[in-house]
Formats: C-alpha cells, sequence, structure tokens
C-alpha cells in the first residue's frame, strides 16, 4: 500500500530487559492508529525506534517500501512524551525553527506556524516564551511542532496527556483532519474512551509482544464476548449463566457473557423477578478488548 509504515519482527533489548519483541506494525495512509499498552509495555520504544532515537536489536522498518533513513524521517512529526522544546524561545519562532528543520522555506515555515498557532487558540500568545505558557498550552505547541510540516506520518507518544476537555476535542478534530488528508498517524494513550473515538486500528502490546491488533470494528464484532446490561426495577441485573464476570460496578452493572448466550432465556428469567426498564447486549468496547488482551 502507497505511503504505508511497515514495521516487522522490532526487537530490542535494554541488558536482560526485552524491552520489545518481534513486534509488527503497519500504519496505512489515511487512517489512525492506536498504539496501547500497560506502563513499560514497549510503547515509547517502538515509536523511538521508528523515529531513529534508538536502534534496535531486530527488524525491519519501512515507509513506502523503502529503509526508513535521515532523509525519509524529514517527512515524519514526533511527540514524544518526554517535551523536548526550548523554554525561551518565543512561540512563533520555535514553530518556524523545527518547520525549518524539516524542510520547509523560510515563508513556508512562517505560513504553516501561524496556520498551527491560530488551529491551537495560541496565536495572541505567538510571542510568549514557552516557559510563560501553562502545562495544556506548552503541550498544544509540543505537538504543533510535530505538525507543522505537515508529515506524511505522525508519531505521537501521549499527545493528551494534561489536557482539558476543550483543548483534547481541538486535538483529536485536527488528527481526524490529518488522517482525512492521507496522513498516517499512530499515537499512544491511556485514555480508551478518547482512542476508540479517533481511532480506526489499534495495536496492543503487553511486555514488549503484540496481543492483539487490527481494525477496531472488525476485532469488536469478532470477539467471543458480549457486554450484558440489565435494568429491572431500577436496578441492575445479573443472569444466573455460566462464566458471567462483572465488568463495570461504577453506578451500573456491565457483565461480559458468552457472545452465544440464550438472550430469550436470560430475557425470561429477568422478567420474572420484575419490570424489565432497559436491556443491551453488545460488542465489547476498547476498555473491554484491552483488559481482556493484557491479561491473557
Amino acid at each position: 500500500m502507497s505511503g504505508v509504515l511497515k514495521v516487522r519482527g522490532l526487537a530490542k533489548r535494554y541488558g536482560e530487559l526485552a524491552a520489545l519483541a518481534d513486534v509488527d506494525i503497519d500504519v496505512p495512509p489515511g487512517r489512525v492508529v492506536g498504539f496501547l499498552g500497560p506502563n513499560g509495555a514497549g510503547k515509547t520504544t517502538a515509536m523511538r525506534c521508528i523515529m531513529g532515537l534508538a536502534d534496535p536489536d531486530a527488524g525491519d522498518l519501512s515507509w513506502q517500501g523503502r529503509p526508513l533513513d535521515r532523509q525519509v524521517r524529514l517527512g515524519f512529526g514526533y511527540m514524544p512524551e518526554e517535551r523536548g522544546l526550548y523554554p525561551r524561545m518565543r512561540l512563533r519562532e520555535q514553530l518556524v525553527h523545527f518547520a525549518r528543520l524539516s524542510g520547509l522555506t523560510t515563508p513556508a515555515a512562517r505560513g504553516a506556524a501561524e496556520q498551527w498557532l491560530t488551529r491551537f487558540g495560541l496565536a495572541d500568545r505567538a510571542s510568549s516564551r514557552l516557559e510563560e505558557l501553562s502545562h495544556g498550552n506548552q503541550q498544544r505547541v509540543q505537538l504543533a511542532v510535530a505538525l507543522v510540516h505537515h508529515p506524511v506520518l505522525a508519531v505521537l507518544d501521549e499527545p493528551f496527556s494534561g489536557l482539558d476537555p476543550i483543548a483534547v476535542e481541538t486535538m483529536a478534530a485536527s488528527l481526524r483532519d490529518m488522517a482525512a488528508a492521507g496522513t498516517a498517524v499512530l499515537f499512544s494513550s491511556h485514555q480508551l474512551d478518547l482512542v476508540e473515538d479517533v481511532c480506526q486500528d489499534v495495536v496492543i502490546v503487553d511486555h514488549g509482544r503484540v496481543v492483539l491488533a487490527g481494525d477496531l470494528e472488525t476485532l469488536r464484532e469478532r470477539a467471543i464476548h458480549r457486554v450484558l446490561e440489565i435494568t429491572v426495577d431500577g436496578r441492575s441485573w445479573c443472569p444466573d449463566a455460566g462464566a458471567v464476570e462483572i465488568v463495570d460496578r461504577g453506578g451500573r452493572g456491565r457483565y461480559l457473557v458468552d457472545r452465544d448466550l440464550p438472550l430469550d432465556e436470560v430475557l425470561r428469567a429477568a422478567s420474572r423477578t420484575g419490570h424489565v426498564e432497559s436491556f443491551s447486549f453488545e460488542p465489547p468496547s476498547l476498555s473491554d478488548l484491552f483488559r481482556e488482551a493484557v491479561a491473557a
């Protein structure tokens, strides 16, 4: 596929620790791929290998079939979890500087800087030093730097960390727009509800290995479990069926059950105990898939 990032057999060790072991990742153009896993699963190491900031012990990494080198990576945008900007440099100068490093001419860099400052609500702070901004606004600048040169691939490590809901939606909309324009996007996040809303594909890693990957909707439909929610007389009701696991008791009862559960029998059983006010039987959410994948 034209423009696709392909990672095959990626491995990286730090002494006795296997940070990555035989990891495969595909990031096609126009797709947003959520890169998920518990803390220490290997996400940041994989992203650093893609960007050339860490040398893998094994693996093939390519873009459009071409091995990743400095020239190829100039077309990538990277937002590290550890911030890497100049605290005393003014915002406009900072964006122009990084855009020029990525190959834009000075006029193009200035135009792109103004575009992203405006998009992220920072135009009125363009002459401010980075250190004068709040943590959330510094986060916006970091993402603007990653996107200012209109990259063909954006690799973003926890881009939504510490942002308020309005800033999150602004950034999420930016990722959707970039993907719609053909950019390939790989980003990590622990905010699974947000990932489910933004991403088409997911790659879940645990202990340095991929434990689940693919199109999110397909993964949900193919899951062997379903999420059952029943309310009887204002209270959550649990069927007396084998291997029912409580998923979430935060104000409601959600039960992970077998996809072949006989629903007509369950509904009759619920009706015998009182008035059934609500009944839903749906594919698992991304959070449910994540919990199952990393617990396996």
